[in-house]
């Protein structure tokens, strides 16, 4: 499939159209020149569905979902991708969201992305999500290049902060990372500063990539040849700084304004998450408890690892609640330790909560983005799962690192 190809994404949903988040659906699949297709059912199967799935379901709404999905698995409607998505206010739908994406990736091998809607929901809200589900079906060959070659540069125009790098023959050679505040102006700067500690000149440069929030803006500016969602290429990034290209592999960003939690096999994404709804499970939590404890966020997780965050209330993981239960703690005698290791396990508790419910947690588990370099942060994480958790090098470069990797594949060799 070419990138110009129509992508048919099919969707299985309950509620959209009586939410009016139908419409919004409609235009960003458009937007990204995809197609979606309401798989075509035999009624007379609603009854016993739930056999093939584990599960009964009350809603017949619910019911038509896996009636839906499992038209889409035994290759009724032909499709390139799924997007399953109900109401977050329904207890049973989640249950049902979750085992119909299961029963999708046990029996095929189309990506997926598992949404929960609000009557809020618009088109520029889902645009990452589907955006990200048509680049993996039209670029699965360049999503499985492991190798960097030429001379590339890789921008990651993130909601905090802007990265960028500069790769020459699979290594990194030159690095920038400054705050985002005027988008091309950060993006200047950071690409500035890896090109002058890689020492060589812009117009060497042999193919631009970028990334994340700002990346069709920075895109036009720099003329990128690749200018792509940051779930896919964040992911590529995290597991080649891995060294886990190859197998299975679970990938989670912990970004300034939400997370991301993929399911990645030979270096390819299968299924995604990504959060947003509250940022008490971002960055900007760990960034704010910071603040309020008078110390830099670069020291916040020195803190934390000598903490004990059972010695402090967390009422809510609501961001202003949950600051506001900091304070309280703090006010009741709490350490700061004791604070800063609460806030790194609220963070990945409601991560563990929202996300890892949305995707199969399989080792080895990477942890990347700015919060990954914060120690309390993996160290709660790995408590939680019971598992071990890798940061690797550079692991807040992920982005700029997967766009200088993936842009190498429009290098004439």
């Amino acid at each position: 499939m070419n990138d110009e190809a129509v992508v048919k994404v099919a969707l299985v949903s309950c509620g959209s159209e009586y939410a009016g988040v139908h419409g919004e659906l409609e235009s960003v699949a458009s937007s990204v020149n995809a197609k979606l297709v309401y798989p075509e059912i035999e009624i007379d199967i609603l009854d016993d569905i739930g056999k093939d799935f584990g599960i009964e379901a009350a809603s017949p709404d619910l019911r038509l979902m896996m009636a839906r999905a499992k038209a889409v698995v035994e290759g009724i409607t032909d499709v390139d991708g799924v997007f399953i998505t109900s109401c977050f206010r329904c207890a049973e739908a989640a249950i049902v969201r979750n085992e119909i994406r299961r029963y999708i990736n046990k029996h095929s091998e189309l990506p997926v992305i598992s949404y929960s809607f609000t009557e809020r929901t618009t088109a520029a809200t889902l645009l990452t999500r589907m955006e990200a589900l048509t680049t993996i079906a039209r670029r699965r060959h360049l999503l499985a290049r492991e190798k960097q070659s030429g001379l590339t540069a890789g921008l990651d125009s993130g909601s905090t902060t802007t990265k960028a790098v500069i790769m020459k023959d699979n290594k990194i050679i030159g690095s920038g990372w400054v705050p985002t505040i005027k988008v091309i102006d950060s993006a200047r700067e950071a690409f500035d500063q890896a090109l002058e500690e890689a020492g060589v000149k812009e117009e060497d440069i042999q193919a631009i990539g970028t990334t994340g929030y700002g990346r069709f803006l920075i895109g036009e500016h720099f003329g990128a040849k690749l200018v792509q969602e940051e779930i896919t290429v964040n992911s590529k990034g995290a597991v080649y700084l891995a060294d886990s290209q190859k197998g299975h592999a679970t990938v989670i960003d912990i970004g300034g304004m939400d997370n991301k939690a993929i399911s990645v096999d030979d270096g390819i994404p299968g299924m995604f998450t990504m959060g947003g709804i509250c940022a008490g499970a971002s960055g900007r939590f760990l960034d704010m408890t910071a603040k309020r404890l008078g110390v830099d966020i670069t020291e916040l997780g020195a803190l934390a690892v000598k903490g004990m965050e059972q010695n402090v209330d967390m009422n809510s993981y609501c961001i202003v609640f949950g600051i506001q239960s900091l304070v309280n703690s703090l006010a009741k005698g709490s350490t700061p330790e004791d604070v800063a290791a609460a806030a790194c396990h609220s963070v990945v508790e409601q991560i563990f909560e929202q996300q890892l419910q949305e995707v199969d947690v399989k080792e080895p588990l990477i942890l990347v983005g700015g919060s990954s370099l914060i120690e309390g942060v993996p160290k709660a994480l790995g408590e939680l799962l019971k598992i071990n958790v890798l940061v690797p090098p550079n692991s807040h470069l992920i982005g700029a690192v997967g766009s200088a990797l993936l842009a190498s594949g429009y290098v004439e060799e």
